[in-house]
C-alpha cells in the first residue's frame, strides 16, 4: 500500500461527478475565437501592449531576479504603481505578483486573530483564502446583504473589523452594493476591502470600477484591489489605498515580502494598456455593449459587465457543451463546482471590446446549435 493510492480513488469520483479537469492548451496557430479568457478590452495581443512588454524585457531581462524589497523592484513597477493609482484615484499602490497574492497579502495583513471579517458569500476563492490565511474570525453572509454585513459588525464589540466583497462577481458579472456596503462599514468603524479584478476597464467612468462609479475613489478605510491579467492583458495584481496602507503591505505582506517581484514585461505590457485605456475610454462601453449583444442572440440575462452566465445545471452536460463549442471553433468557459454552487453548472462567455458583430454572430450560432444538442 502506498500512502498515497487515496489519489487514484479520489480521481475517480471526480470523474464521476464530472468534476475532473484537464487544461485547454491553446497553440498560436489554433482557429479558435477565444470567449473563454477575461481579456475584456482585447488588449493582451495588441500591438502596443506586446511592445510595452518587449521594451521591458530589453531594459531589464526576462525576470525581476528577487524580491521586490532586494532587487525586484524595477522603475517599471513604481511608475505603474503611480498611474494605476492616478487612474482609479487613490493614493498609491502596490504590485503584487498575481490577483491571488495581492488579496491574501491585503486581507491577512490587515487583521489577524481576535479580529473580524465579514465575507460576501460570492468572494472570489483568493479572498476567501485571504480570511483563513488572516486567522480573524469569518463572518459569511449572503451575496449583497447590506443588512447581514450591518448586523454582523454590530456584534464586533470593538475589535478591529474589515468586510471583503468583489465589485463585480467573477462567475455572472452581477455587481456588489459597494456604496451600501462603504456606508455601513464606516458607520461600524470597520474598513472595507473590494476586489474590482472584474471591474477595471470594464465599468465605471473610462473604466476605473465600481469604487469610481460610487464615487468612492480614494475615500477613507477603503481598499482596492485588482489585476493586471484581464482588461490589462498581462499578469500581476495591485493592492490600492492610501500611502500608510501602502508602507504597511510593504513592511507586513507576506506575498510581497517574500515572493519573487513582477516580472519587468509583464509591467511594461500593463501599464501600456493602461495608457490605451486612457486614452480610450469607450472601451468599457464597447466591452458592455457586446457583453449585451451576446447575451440576447445566446438567451442569457442582461449583463451588468463583461460576463454572459449561461446555467445548464449537470456538469457532464456544460462539459459537452463546451467541448462540442469548441470541436466547432468557439471556445468558451466552463464553470463547475466548487466554482460554482451545485446545480448550477454552466457555460460562462466573456465579451471583449474588439469583436464585431459577425464574431458574435458566430459565437451564438454554434452556442444555440449545440445546447439543443445537450439539453435535447
Amino acid at each position: 500500500m502506498s500512502a498515497l493510492d487515496w489519489l487514484e480513488t479520489a480521481a475517480a469520483e471526480r470523474e464521476r461527478a464530472g468534476l475532473h479537469r484537464d487544461p485547454i492548451v491553446r497553440r498560436p496557430d489554433a482557429d479558435l475565437l477565444n470567449l473563454a479568457s477575461n481579456d475584456y478590452l482585447g488588449l493582451s495581443a495588441d500591438p502596443r501592449v506586446v511592445d510595452g512588454a518587449r521594451a521591458a524585457l530589453t531594459a531589464f531581462g526576462a525576470g525581476s531576479t528577487a524580491s521586490r524589497l532586494v532587487v525586484g523592484t524595477t522603475s517599471l513597477h513604481i511608475d505603474f504603481e503611480d498611474d494605476l493609482a492616478d487612474f482609479t484615484g487613490f493614493a498609491a499602490g502596490l504590485c503584487f505578483s498575481s490577483g491571488y497574492l495581492a488579496n491574501v497579502g491585503a486581507i491577512s495583513s490587515l487583521v489577524g486573530r481576535g479580529d473580524l471579517i465579514v465575507s460576501d458569500a460570492g468572494a472570489h476563492a483568493s479572498l476567501i483564502d485571504g480570511c483563513r490565511l488572516s486567522r480573524a474570525e469569518v463572518v459569511v453572509v449572503d451575496r449583497g446583504d447590506v443588512a447581514a454585513v450591518d448586523a454582523a459588525l454590530a456584534g464586533a464589540a470593538g475589535r478591529r473589523a474589515l468586510v471583503v466583497t468583489d465589485s463585480v462577481y467573477s462567475i455572472d458579472g452581477e455587481v456588489a452594493p459597494v456604496a451600501e456596503l462603504y456606508a455601513v462599514a464606516r458607520a461600524r468603524g470597520a474598513a472595507l476591502l473590494v476586489d474590482e479584478a472584474h471591474a477595471l476597464g470594464v465599468r465605471g467612468p473610462g473604466g476605473a470600477g465600481v469604487i469610481a462609479e460610487a464615487g468612492l475613489s480614494g475615500a477613507p478605510d477603503l481598499v482596492m484591489t485588482t489585476v493586471m491579467s484581464k482588461s490589462l492583458g498581462t499578469q500581476g495584481g495591485v493592492v490600492l489605498g492610501s500611502r500608510s496602507l501602502r508602507t504597511h503591505l510593504i513592511d507586513t505582506a507576506r506575498p510581497f515580502i517574500f515572493d519573487t517581484g513582477l516580472n519587468p514585461a509583464a509591467v511594461g505590457g500593463a501599464h501600456a494598456a493602461l495608457r490605451i485605456l486612457r486614452h480610450d475610454p469607450g472601451l468599457p462601453d464597447r466591452v458592455r455593449a457586446n457583453a449585451a449583444m451576446i447575451a440576447r442572440e445566446c438567451g442569457g440575462e442582461e449583463p451588468r459587465a463583461a460576463v454572459v452566465s449561461l446555467i445548464v445545471g449537470d456538469p457532464h452536460r456544460a462539459v459537452d457543451w463546451a467541448a462540442r463549442c469548441r470541436a466547432d471553433g468557439v471556445l468558451v468557459g466552463c464553470f463547475r463546482p466548487p466554482s460554482v454552487p451545485a446545480g448550477t453548472s454552466r457555460l460562462r462567455i466573456t465579451a471583449r471590446a474588439d469583436l464585431d458583430e459577425s464574431a458574435i454572430e458566430r459565437v451564438a450560432a454554434v452556442v444555440n446549435r449545440h445546447r439543443q444538442e445537450v439539453t435535447a
